[in-house]
Formats: C-alpha cells, structure tokens, sequence
C-alpha cells in the first residue's frame, strides 16, 4: 500500500486527493473546483495503486480530467443526479442526457442549444417512451437541466448567448458552445452495453472466489455507505487499511461500523447540519433513540428488515427494461433474476415506531421550537416529518417499515441531543422618540 511509504509531512495532502477522488469519481479542470485537479494530479501513481489494491477500483488521470471507475456491489437509490437548482433528475432528464453525451461524442468542437436539442430530439424519437418536443416548455426545462449538468462537469462551457432565453423562447434565445471532448470521453465510458444486459445485474460484480475480492467488498462497503451493518468480521488490518488512506476515524460498534467523515470532503450528505429538515432530524433522531432504548417504551415491538435495497431494485428495474432494446443474440449475463449475483442479506430484527407517533413527535417539536423553522415548513407538519425520516433513512439511522420505520443500531449515537435556540437581540428602532 503507497500511502505507507508516503512522508507524514504530505501524507494529508494524499489523504485529500484520495477523498476527492471517493466523492467525485470525475474530476476535471473546473469541477469540484479548481484546485482538485491538480491534487489528484500530484498523487496521480500513487492513488491508482492504492485505489487498485484496496477497492478494486480503477482511476484514470490525464492532464484535463481525473476519472475513477467504481465497482458496483449494490444499486443505491440515494444519490440520484440533481439540477443546479437541487431538484432530483427524473426519468425524462436522465434520458436527456445520455441522448446529450451520445450527441456530443459524435460533434465537432462546437454546437448550439438548438443544433443539440435537434439531435436529442432525433434519437428521442427512436426510443420506446421517449421523446423531446421543443414546443413544449416542460421539455425545454428538462433538456437544459441535463445540459446545466453537463456544463457544470465541464463537458460543455457557455461561449455565446443564453440558455435561459432559449428555454423562455426557442425561436429568439440561443446559446453556443464549446465541447471538452476529453471530459465527454470521460463521462461516456460505460462498462457494458446495456443493450446486452436482460438485468440490472449484470451491472454489480457478483460474487467472487478472486483472493482478496471479500476483503476489498467489505472496505467499498466502509467508504460507501453511511453505516455498514453486520461487519464484526472484518479484518481489522482493512480498516486500518481505509483509515490511513482516508485521513477519517472508524466508528465500531457490535451492530457494525461507520467512516466518521469530520472533513467534509467525502461525505454526499453533512449530519448533523444546518436547514430546518436536518435540524429536525436530529430532534427527531433522539427522540426515536430515547424511545426504543427505554425499557419502559409502551407497545415495544421489533419488525425485521433488509437493509440492502438491491434485490428490490433490481425487481423493479428489470420490469421497466424495454424487451425490443435488448440484443438476444449478445446477452453478457443469465436470464434468470434470482441469479447469486444478487445477494440477498437476511432480514434482522429491530425497534419498530409506527408513523403516528412521528408525526406526534413532529407537531410537539414544531410547537416547540417552530419559531425557528422555515415558514415553509411551519404549515407543513406532515411534509417536514416525511422529509426528516427520508433523511434518516438515507443516512442508515432508520429504515421504512410498513405503516412506519425501525431504528438502525446507528441512532443510538444521537440519544440525548441537547438543544440551544439562539434568541435574536432587539433590533434598535430606526427613530427613537426624543424627549423635549
């Protein structure tokens, strides 16, 4: 392992270049930032030895673009592409902008908003259930967040005009740009052809008799989620391994573990954080840990779960592929869906607390502290306890159960969560009354 050998002076330097190489597996001239690149770029040997050796994973580093390749174990429902403005991609923008990059790999240097949505438009036209009319404004909107995202990554930059006035108006806004070949070749680097794919499946790597393979899941599993659960036999050397390389400190506990990221520089979502769903959240977090970890707790029930969504996923996806877009003839993987490539975890047991009791919870904590809330969210009690549970959920503090959700082992670390509302000093009058 390079990092080993790597002076203790640099060896923060190194941990950082790792840590954005794990929370951008694309990395180019301008995005994350500008000074990304350039790290990524000083510990460019280094960093694909020990992503090879640790992960599996492989990292490709030229002079304009930085781009890891992950193993895929699992699906992972929980970081969906978003547009500039945070709003998740759905199925219409994803389709947008894989049609976009398959236009951009076939141009020239340049091309404008409207020579791109023609094109789109085109192959749209070609694909059961997708289609792109330019007459409509909801279209517009979708295409040019699958455009923002793009120019974002650096694939295209802005050279001329407005994306804005085309959306508002195609026939008088336009907007010219300049195509980066080198980051569209980056993006557009599937592993497989998914015309030759019957299952998702053939996406994940299954499992592997390879020396060393079970070591390298459990330490993907370890950078990936928020909390690995059911990991007390990994191999302590591992998680040093993922420590010293990460900069981070592993949390264990009997339920599992957990990467403890304090820099900010992996982690897709901050806990605890600032906005009122998050503090919420935390509120909510001790509230459910101080009630299933009372031993007096009324109506104290378990409820078992799955805490991998694969298998579910993999169901759902595999019923929505087209069956006229598959090539028979070049299928990569079995037909079968219950293939072992999809492992399925057995469901364990936990604290379950019913949905009526949340939004209880909820409506006492807006009661109490919703002078500080958002007004959003002050007249929406039920949408900020559906919010604060997704985000829980996302973090693997609870899971959704039907008719509520079971508290992960994870949650027990927020129990006793202490709150401070910060009163606002009188602001002085503008003009005070003067005594005569």
């Amino acid at each position: 392992m390079k990092a080993r050998s790597i002076p203790t002076l640099a060896l923060d330097s190194y941990q950082r270049a790792a840590r954005v190489a794990l929370s951008n597996h694309l990395v180019t001239r301008t995005y994350p930032d500008r000074i990304a690149l350039p790290l990524l770029r000083r510990w460019a040997t280094e960093l694909r030895e020990d992503m090879l050796e640790l992960f599996g994973y492989r990292l490709e580093v030229t002079e304009t673009t930085a781009r890891l390749y992950p193993v895929l174990d699992r699906l992972d429902p929980t970081q969906p592409a978003r547009t500039g403005n945070d709003r998740i991609f759905d199925r219409r923008r994803y389709s947008f902008l894989a049609l976009a990059l398959a236009a951009l790999g076939r141009a020239g240097d340049q091309i404008t908003l409207s020579e791109l949505a023609d094109h789109v438009a085109a192959e749209a036209n070609r694909v059961v259930g997708v289609d792109l009319d330019t007459a409509r404004a909801a279209d517009r909107d979708a295409f040019v967040d699958a455009v923002g995202w793009l120019a974002a990554r650096g694939a295209i930059g802005l050279a001329d005009g407005d994306a804005g006035g085309w959306v508002s108006n195609p026939d008088a806004g336009e907007a010219l740009y300049d195509i980066d070949r080198a980051v569209v070749v980056a993006l557009f680097r599937p592993p497989r052809a998914l015309q030759h794919l019957r299952s998702v499946m053939g996406l994940l790597t299954g499992p592997s008799d390879e020396p060393g393979e079970a070591a390298r899941r459990a330490r993907r599993a370890l950078v990936e989620l928020p909390v690995v659960y059911g990991m007390d036999g990994m191999d302590p050397r591992s998680v040093e391994d993922v420590q010293l390389f990460t900069g981070l400190a592993v949390e264990r506990r009997a339920e599992g573990l957990a990467l403890i990221d304090t820099s900010g520089r992996l982690s897709d979502t901050r806990f605890p954080s600032t906005g009122t769903v998050a503090q919420v959240a935390l509120l909510l977090a001790g509230e459910i840990a101080e009630r299933v970890l009372d031993p007096d707790s009324p109506d104290r029930q378990d409820h078992p779960i799955d805490t991998d969504p694969t298998v579910h996923l993999v169901v759902a996806l595999d019923d929505a592929i087209p069956e006229d877009g598959v090539f028979d003839n070049l299928l990569d993987v079995p037909d079968d869906p219950s293939s072992a490539q999809v492992r399925a975890t057995e469901p364990v047991r936990y604290p379950f607390v019913p949905d009526s009791w949340t939004a209880d919870t909820v409506e006492r904590l807006v009661d109490a502290y919703g002078r500080t809330f958002a007004a959003q969210w002050q007249s929406d009690r039920e949408g900020l306890r559906a919010a604060a549970v997704a985000l829980l959920s996302k973090l693997s503090l609870v899971a959704p159960a039907p008719g509520g959700v079971v508290a992960l082992p994870a949650l027990a670390r927020y129990r006793g969560v202490v709150v401070t509302v910060r009163e606002r000093s009188a602001e002085p009058d503008l003009f005070e009354e003067s005594s005569s």
